[in-house]
Formats: C-alpha cells, structure tokens, sequence
C-alpha cells in the first residue's frame, strides 16, 4: 500500500446521501457539537501538576482551546497544518490539482495527515517542554515519565475528537467547527469580561467584568479606571460596527440563465472575499510563536524571546505582542518605543493577511478559475458576453484579485487597531466573532429559504 492509498482510506466523517440537509438537522448537529465542545474543555487532565499554558488565557480562546483540559490542543494543530500546506502549496514546492475531485481529495488528505502529525507533535512538545507537566515532587521518578506519556495519550484523544467534530460541523451543521469553536471561546470571554460582577483578580475593589467597574469606579471617584473602562466599551463597539459594516459590503455581478431568456440573478463577492480565515491564521501563527517562545525560555533556550511574568519582554515574540495604546495614554506613560512596537505590530498584521489570504484563494477554490467553471456548470452567463469560460474567468478576475488584497487589508487592520485600543477579548477575538456569527446568520438564513421554497429547493437539487 502507498501513501496515496492511505491518503484515500483515511477515517472520515460521512456525508450526508442528500445535497442539502434540512435546517433542523443542520442546527441539530451545530449544537450537538457545540455542546460537547464545552463538556470536553470542564474535563481536567488526569495526572497534570503544573499546568504553566493556563496564564496565556487569551490565546487559548483564539486556538479554541482550554488549558489544562483533554483539548488543551484546541484547533492549533488543524490551524498549524493548513499554514504549512498553504505555503507548501503556495511557494510551489508541493502542487496540488484543486480543479479535479482527485485533487481535492488528495489535499485534504494530506492536510488530515498533517493534523494528525501536528496533534502528537504538539501534545508531545507541552508535555515535555514543561507546558502542562505531571506533578514536580514525581520528577526523576518512573512515574512521572508515565504520567507524561498519560498525559499526551489524553491530550491526542482530545486532538483527535476536535478534528473530527470540526469535520462533523463541515458537513452535517453550520458553517466550520474551527470558526465555531473560536466564537464560542470569544462570545464566553466577552460576556464574562464585559458583565462579571464577580472581584478582578489584580484589584479585588473591583469588578472584573467592564460595565460593572465602570459604575463601581464612577460612584467611588475614579475617574482614570471610569475612563479605562469607557474606551475598552467604545473599542469593542467600534470593532463591532465596523466588522458588521465590512461583511454587509459586495460586488454583485449580473448572471443570466443562458436557456432562459429574461430571467437572472446576482453572483454577490463579498468585500472580505476570504471572510475572517486570514485573520484566523495570523492570530494563530503568533498564538503559536508565544507559546513556543514561552516553552523555550523554560527549557532554556530563549531564541524567540523572553517573558517577564505573563508579558513578553524581548525578542520577537514582544514585538507581535499589541501594546494598549489607549491605556498608555490615559495613564500618561505612552512613549516613542510605543509607536514603534504598534507600526511594527500593524504591519506584521496586514502583511499576513494579505499573504494568508492569497494563498487561501489559490488552494481553496476561490479563484476566478474555479468560481467561473462553477457559474459555468450552473448554466449561467454573464449578460452581453459569449458563453465562453475564459472570458468569464478575466471578467472575474478583474473583482477578486483585488477584493482578495483590499478584504484582507480591511480585516487585518480592523483586528491590529482594536488590538491596539485594547477593546474586549482583544480585538482579533471580537472581529473573528462577529465574522463568524454574521456568516453563519447568511448561511441559516439561506437554508431557511431553501427549506420554505419549493422553486428555490427544485433550483438548488436538480440545477438549472
């Protein structure tokens, strides 16, 4: 057997026999999945003692994950795999062919392999490199190197099952597995952060959750913690509305049934043309560089920098790390090294986007060569034009080339300024939910009319 036979018999996720699922059985699986997304990250690793991944909170929201639990990993294996098969395919080095089903299956086939590979790898990294360790008294005993081996079978078992639950999603619920888990841990962090009544942990005077201190700080006479709390609020809103305004926006481009004389529609390319996915992987990709950076400086080898306490120091990992500017200036201790770190920081998150984005067009089907053979197999046409899918793909290209440039500029700067305003569940967490949540209103609202028309439903299963 090669390793293109195991490519196609690897376990998968079955689809369904008919083309569209019902609603009810797309929300049903959407909230199975959800639900036991949370059960998993309440059920503690048996054997952990020092679990040093628990003070990057922040990051374990964007990876999806829940430090110290069976899906400690979260989605950065998945994340991690898609990066390194993207600029493997990008640069050229490995070539897939995404026009054919063959392809397609290949692709995805190797992206499973190389999640799995990342699962073990990344499990094996956070146990041994001091992560999420058996307790410290056991160390240099037979059973600590059996807890340690227990404790990456758990943290594998829990790799495993998000992949396949993302899969599940994909196929039998709405929209991904990996978005929805990200706006699940985001939408929890918000709400705690923007509501909790319960004391902050740094300042037990007052409220952790933001709107409480606000009023807290207002009746107590604080005026530089009342207006902390009023620009952390007004950057969260900012974020949202623009987000929301950002995914409203698109390019309709008229289509005609070529049989059908009078009749059309509307072929919508969104603005944010690649949707939230380039911000998913640059959060990732820095989530990953802070936490490598931290296990390095505990084992001793601080190449990609220093942390002092929770905050990194130097090196590169300080530089991807969003100083709060609006803080900084509320409290009068903004300096020149300020900007400096916050222009870095913005350029290194436009210039993944823009590139993440790119590379997401090319290899996942969003080309203009892909989306005209689609039009051209539904039967449609551009009006004025032959029917020729050449043509159509240079009318195309003319939209999405430079939609895919500006949607990842809008988004990749949307996230960095918020990040940088300090709002809520930092930015990127804010602008990746609202993303996720308005595609996933389009898709059920979608569905919903699929589901109570009958024209639409006979248009979508049988074609045109």
């Amino acid at each position: 057997m090669n390793f293109n036979d195991i490519l196609m018999n690897l376990p998968e996720v079955k689809k369904p026999a008919q083309k569209r699922l019902a609603f009810k059985e797309k929300l049903k699986w959407t909230l199975i999945v959800l639900g036991l997304f949370f059960i998993l990250g309440m059920i503690p690793l048996f054997g952990l003692g020092q679990n040093a991944l628990q003070q990057f909170e922040y990051l374990s929201i964007i990876l999806g994950a829940e430090f110290g639990s069976i899906i400690s990993l979260g989605i950065g294996p998945l994340v991690t795999a898609s990066i390194v098969l993207q600029l493997l395919n990008g640069s050229g080095i490995v070539k897939f062919d995404l026009t054919s089903h063959e392809g397609k299956k290949t692709f995805q086939g190797v992206q499973k392999v190389l999640g799995i590979f990342f699962v073990i790898f990344e499990a094996s990294v956070y146990v041994l490199m001091g992560g999420l360790a058996p307790p410290a008294e056991l160390a240099g005993t037979a059973a600590y190197f059996s807890l340690e081996l227990v404790l990456i079978f758990q943290l594998f078992l829990g790799g495993i099952m998000i992949m396949y639950m993302d899969e599940v999603v994909s196929k039998w619920g709405f929209g991904s597995g990996i978005s929805l888990f990200i706006a699940a841990g985001v939408s929890k962090e918000v709400f705690v952060r923007a509501f909790s009544p319960f004391p902050s942990p740094t300042n037990p005077d007052i409220a952790t959750g933001a709107v409480p201190a606000l009023f807290q700080s207002l009746a107590g006479g604080d005026p530089l913690t009342a207006a902390l709390m009023i620009a952390t609020l007004v950057a969260t809103v900012i974020v949202f509305v623009m987000a929301v305004y950002g995914q409203a926006m698109k390019v309709e481009i008229p289509l005609s049934f070529g049989r059908i004389r009078g009749h059309g529609i509307r072929w919508p390319l969104s603005f944010i043309y690649t949707s939230n996915i380039p911000v998913i992987l640059v959060a990732a990709l820095m989530a990953n560089i802070q936490l490598w950076a931290r296990l390095l400086q505990n084992w001793g080898l601080p190449i990609l920098g220093t942390f002092v306490g929770n905050s990194p120091a130097t090196g590169i990992v300080s530089w991807i790390h969003s100083p709060n500017i609006v803080n900084k200036i509320i409290t009068g201790s903004m300096s020149f090294a300020d900007i400096g770190h916050s222009v870095v920081y913005l350029l290194f998150f436009l210039g993944g986007s823009i590139l993440f984005s790119v590379f997401w067009v090319q290899t996942s089907g969003m080309d203009a060569r892909s989306q005209a053979k689609n039009i051209m197999a539904s039967g449609l046409q551009i009006p004025g034009f032959r029917r020729d899918e050449r043509v159509l793909e240079r009318i195309l290209s003319r939209y999405i080339w430079p939609l895919t440039i500006m949607g990842a500029i809008f988004v990749g700067l949307l996230a960095s300024v918020a990040d940088l305003l300090g709002a809520l569940g930092r930015g990127t967490g804010i602008l990746l939910t609202v993303m996720i949540i308005y595609r996933l209103y389009e898709e059920i609202a979608q569905q919903h009319m699929y589901d109570m028309n009958p024209m639409m439903r006979r248009f979508m299963e049988g074609g045109v």
